[in-house]
């Protein structure tokens, strides 16, 4: 799953649930509370992690509220939890969000990494103004929590190179080694080239497995994958096959 903004509307109620959709769909992706980043990367040494917020609109405050699901959506106070879990921010102002490990984290897995989501909804001020509709903007990320014992080591080749493509009848199949979350966003035949029609986001999980989204055929014998690295990069990925298996090359850009 991508990440993705919602929209926050004002809207003027009309009486007619139709004309409202139709406002709800055209209107523009504009928030008040902004995020520093679009995925936290929580490592296991570390206590906690400050996450930077800013206020966009000039003239109103917002609450920014915050808090951790588990992979699986559930809103969860252990073994993570956000601090302060609801703050004013003042009209064009920064501030903080810190996300804070409790002693249960030492007991997730330590050779793969595990994932949370991170969410950060902002609260408009109550509007003064007769028949308004008033839609919160909410911002959902992927958090990573990865352990200490499996730090990437400093100037190491990219993990994502000992991805692996293994040919089943017209699909590939990813198969990830490494003890990371890969998120493949965008597929193509060569370097440089289109993206292949139809190709779907996949996060491949730690030592796991899943297929592509689109067919062998139409991705090609030298596929490029396009992955999302720690900083919100998009690094590709060039393959090679050999009858059904397919390795990384090294990039001759």
């Amino acid at each position: 799953m991508l990440n993705q903004t919602p929209t926050r509307l004002n809207i003027a109620v009309l009486g007619a649930p139709l004309v409202i959709a139709a406002l709800l769909a055209a209107a523009p992706a504009q928030g008040a509370i902004a995020l520093d980043r679009t995925r936290v990367i929580f490592d296991g040494d570390q206590k906690t992690v400050s996450l930077n917020i800013s206020n966009q609109n000039k003239q109103l405050p917002y609450l920014a509220q915050g808090w951790i699901e588990d992979e699986q959506g559930n809103k969860i106070q252990s073994p993570f939890t956000v601090l302060p879990p609801v703050q004013r921010v003042e009209p064009g102002k920064p501030s903080q969000v810190k996300i804070q490990a409790l002693p249960a984290a030492k007991l997730l897995p330590q050779d793969r990494e595990t994932l949370y989501y991170f969410n950060l909804r902002e609260i408009p001020p109550r509007s003064n103004k007769p028949n308004t509709l008033q839609i919160a903007l909410q911002t959902r990320i992927k958090m990573f929590y990865r352990p200490a014992a499996v730090a990437p080591q400093k100037n190491a080749a990219p993990s994502q190179q000992l991805l692996t493509l293994t040919r089943q009848g017209d699909k590939y199949v990813v198969k990830n080694p490494t003890p990371y979350y890969v998120t493949l966003v965008d597929g193509a035949t060569r370097k440089g080239g289109k993206s292949v029609a139809g190709f779907e986001p996949v996060m491949v999980a730690p030592k796991g497995s899943a297929p592509l989204g689109v067919s062998a055929s139409a991705i090609g014998t030298s596929p490029v994958l396009t992955y999302i690295n720690d900083y919100g990069g998009r690094p590709q990925l060039v393959f090679r096959c050999t009858g059904n298996l397919c390795l990384t090359v090294a990039d001759k850009q």
